[in-house]
């Protein structure tokens, strides 16, 4: 069943946006950050991350909502072998910030990045 977050109300109308798009405008716009290879999701049965790509990057994002209807979100990510994660993960939370905050008109008011992995890339 979806999920939906109020927005913002005028006088046409109100707008409410499914949390899953949410998560995937953030999915999506971490991805475009340098160093991130992709959203990672954890394996129950090993323990393991994994890497997701395409359509299953919403997976390793996590949206909730506050009581003053702000965002909070969790990022479960896999960067790449070399960069220096401290300024990755810099990037990704002002770059996923604006972005956010831009397209849907809410607020972020946290955003907590979990780092699962490190991938070599060619």
């Amino acid at each position: 069943m979806a999920e939906y977050l109020d927005n913002t109300e005028n006088e046409f109308g109100k707008i409410v946006i499914e949390r899953d798009v949410i998560a995937k405008y953030a999915g999506y716009a971490a991805l475009d950050c340098f160093g991130i290879v992709g959203m990672a999701t954890l394996s129950m049965k090993d323990g393991l991350a994994k890497l997701l790509k395409g359509d299953n990057v919403s997976r390793g994002v996590n949206v909730r909502v506050d009581e003053d209807n702000m965002l909070n979100i969790d990022f479960h990510i896999i960067v790449s072998y070399g960069v220096n994660i401290k300024t990755v993960v810099n990037n990704l939370v002002n770059t996923v910030k604006y972005q956010i905050e831009d397209y849907t008109n809410m607020k972020v008011k946290n955003i907590r990045v979990f780092v699962e992995g490190v991938r070599v890339i060619d």
